[in-house]
């Protein structure tokens, strides 16, 4: 009888150690998905919460949200007008700077609408931008901040140009992409 009990004990222990492990093993592959996927975005998240998990489920409910929406490629015709649309905005910066950068944020917006991204504010951009464009997110955060310093005179005409940079980074990006969920 003593017997049966030990090998219960060690069963069970076993069985325990297994689920642990098991259940170990996911969230590290699920970290390691949500890092894969979100890239510096991951890392930003992780810094600003006060726990990784915390982060993780926020990026877990950027992913939800983005699922849901009807994200699609733009019309030939469409990344046509866009990509002149561009051009037009680059050629008027040497005459008009600040106007163009303005010009170049409304553009990026548009390109997001019409594909089917919510463009209500700039937060909500970032979260559903992030679940497919994370790699040039960094480049969308830092031409809308040149923008907010450029509306209160506070920036140079190079840092005027590093925004259209960084706006082109992204707008390349939403122009050229063809496939849902890329």
């Amino acid at each position: 009888m003593t017997t049966f009990i030990w090998v219960a004990v060690v069963v069970v222990a076993v069985v325990a150690v297994v689920a642990v492990g098991y259940v170990v093993l996911q969230h590290q592959q699920r970290r390691s998905r949500l890092r894969a996927r979100f890239g510096p975005e991951y890392e930003r998240l992780v810094a600003e919460h006060d726990n990784r998990r915390d982060a993780e489920e926020e990026l877990l409910a950027r992913e939800q949200r983005h699922a849901e929406l009807d994200i699609r490629p733009l019309a030939p015709e469409a990344r046509d007008t866009y990509a002149k649309r561009w051009r037009d905005v680059q050629e008027r910066f040497v005459d008009a700077p600040m106007f163009a950068v303005t010009e170049a944020d409304q553009l990026v917006a548009a390109v997001m609408a019409e594909r089917g991204y919510p463009t209500e504010g700039f937060e909500e951009r970032l979260a559903y931008l992030s679940v497919g464009h994370a790699a040039t997110l960094d480049h969308y955060r830092k031409a809308h901040e040149i923008s907010g310093r450029a509306a209160r005179k506070e920036s140079s005409t190079e840092d005027l140009r590093q925004a259209m940079v960084h706006y082109r980074a992204l707008f390349e990006e939403l122009l050229e992409e063809t496939t849902r969920g890329r």
